[in-house]
């Protein structure tokens, strides 16, 4: 069995979490083991007039183990079996790409997933060439920023610098990976010009401090543990590098990147860092049950100040904004569930 641990975030954590992060580290040892878990009736129709979720046995596909998918799927997996008929767990994993074709072939429930690799699944496209993801999104959840962060002996200052250096790109099939890729696409270099790694956010960030690695691309909420500890054990020899050059060739290829920023008391920096954004999604195969749907979304505004104790990104939860998926279609039992909710 794996062992795995979660970071505590960055922000003060009250008493009244110690219950929860306890349940959630169980969840995730457990799911720490890897492989299909046991699963029953996940999809089961379900009912459409009800949001009162039916007895179930559920995985959650989250991310890296230091990244916020992990923390955060955890406390959600806790939050649903301790209020919902739902006995669900949450396993480390690649993230997006992974995810969703891991989901589609049924050794996962629900999943995490960047929502530029989201369109692409449903569309057939990149990563999904030829065969379109038969998903639906339970709710658009937080924004991940994109961290570009390099040594300051790289001599890295915009991405065009990536050339001949070593950059890690993220875990294999990651929604790291396609932006970090779509990246240097854009900023005008082939894949041959960079000398990638693909590492998961740990390896990444042991690589920096080892002098191994010139610089890094990460996707992920803000704080993202990984980067907490590579920023504050090598202050002032690392820096971010500022991508919004890059972002109208990046939103030629998919429309849902967006400017924002990194704020310095993130991560203690001198300054703000201009990044590009993207919207994160909670999928399900589109023969998830109606009433776990609708009862599983309204449990993410319901419980929001819980999984605000896992992680502060859950803040961005929002049911005005939980709707705005497209390309992915909401599954008909969040729809219902996001219009009781207003």
């Amino acid at each position: 069995m794996r062992r795995s641990t979660i970071r505590r975030p960055v922000t003060t954590i009250r008493r009244s979490a110690t219950t929860l992060a306890a349940v959630t580290a169980l969840v995730l040892a457990v799911a720490g083991c890897g492989g299909k878990q046991d699963r029953t009736g996940a999809d089961a129709g379900g009912d459409t007039s009800s949001c009162e979720a039916s007895p179930a046995q559920m995985t959650i596909a989250t991310g890296n183990s230091t990244g916020v998918y992990y923390a955060l799927g955890g406390g959600l997996a806790s939050v649903i079996s301790a209020n919902t008929k739902i006995k669900a767990t949450a396993a480390e994993t690649g993230a997006s790409v992974q995810n969703i074709q891991q989901l589609v072939d049924k050794k996962y429930d629900i999943a995490f997933s960047l929502a530029d690799t989201a369109a692409d699944a449903v569309q057939g496209k990149g990563a999904f060439e030829g065969k379109q993801a038969d998903v639906k999104a339970l709710a658009r959840i937080y924004s991940n920023y994109t961290q570009v962060v390099v040594s300051t002996k790289s001599g890295i200052n915009s991405v065009e610098d990536f050339k001949g250096k070593r950059i890690s790109t993220g875990s294999p099939k990651s929604g790291t990976e396609v932006i970090a890729n779509r990246l240097i696409e854009s900023a005008g270099l082939k894949p041959g010009d960079v000398k990638a790694q693909r590492l998961d956010l740990a390896k990444t960030v042991d690589g920096m401090k080892d002098g191994s690695i010139d610089g890094l691309v990460w996707s992920g909420g803000l704080p993202t543990g990984g980067i907490t500890d590579l920023v504050s054990s090598m202050k002032g020899q690392v820096k971010f590098v500022d991508i919004t050059p890059l972002l109208p060739k990046m939103q030629a290829v998919n429309s849902v990147y967006a400017e924002g920023t990194i704020p310095a008391a993130t991560y203690g920096t001198e300054a703000d860092a201009k990044t590009i954004v993207v919207p994160n999604d909670l999928l399900v195969r589109s023969d998830f049950a109606d009433n776990n749907a609708c009862a599983l979304t309204k449990l993410l505004f319901d419980k929001k100040d819980d999984l605000v104790k896992v992680h502060v990104a859950a803040k961005e939860l929002d049911p005005k904004t939980a709707a705005e998926t497209a390309p992915v279609e909401l599954h008909p039992g969040s729809k219902r569930a996001l219009d009781e909710l207003g």
